[in-house]
């Protein structure tokens, strides 16, 4: 997962090495000019830099002076809460089930994203999670692929199962997800989310 403009991050490097480089000659009182004095604090330019690379990656890439320019998806981190309603139809009825309440956990950081997904009777991780978008439309989407896992006391008629789900990431006063899932056993469905809170522990999700 790519969670960085390519056109804009070479531009971003070279600004910050030179103005990382006039800032260092400044404070050690070197004269401003392309010499071996001023060669000698390259070292010192690269310590810098790869310092705020780290604390970019690990905090700073959510800022919202970066969105959009730089770093070109919204961090999804938090709990987002909503239903599932599935296509399936009871064979012996005929009718399909009512909603489900469900909870998606996600943690996503700068360079990856994982995803589980609560509800009463299993619970699904995410084996692979990606970003993608297209600026064209400005439409952007989560994508993953999970196991599911039911609880033991329902496996007479939900079996452990592996799906893939997409949802398609609106940004706004109510931030939400919005997508279908489908699973090896057959089944499809829509899925409707909207984002709680920032908290990433289970407990939270039983409030």
């Amino acid at each position: 997962m790519k969670n960085i403009r390519d056109e804009a991050i070479v531009w971003v490097q070279l600004v910050t090495l030179i103005v990382i480089w006039v800032v260092i000659l400044q404070v050690t009182q070197t004269p401003l000019q392309i010499n071996a004095e001023a060669i000698k604090k390259l070292p010192d330019v690269v310590t810098v830099y790869m310092a705020l690379y780290v604390l970019f990656t690990r905090w700073g890439w959510r800022l919202k002076i970066f969105r959009g320019w730089l770093v070109p998806f919204p961090d999804l981190t938090g709990t987002w809460k909503g239903a599932l309603i599935t296509t399936w139809k009871n064979p012996e009825t005929g009718e399909t089930p009512p909603p489900v309440d469900i909870r998606l956990v996600i943690r996503h950081y700068f360079n990856r994203i994982s995803c589980v997904l609560y509800t009463a009777e299993s619970m699904s991780w995410s084996t692979a999670a990606t970003l993608y978008g297209n600026d064209d439309d400005a439409i952007q989407r989560l994508s993953y692929t999970y196991f599911n896992q039911p609880k033991a006391a329902v496996r007479d008629r939900s079996n452990i199962s592996n799906g893939a789900a997409v949802f398609r990431i609106i940004e706004g006063k109510d931030r939400r997800l919005e997508g279908q899932y489908w699973t090896d056993r057959k089944t499809t469905g829509d899925v409707a989310l909207t984002f709680r809170d920032r908290s990433t522990q289970e407990e939270a999700l039983n409030t």
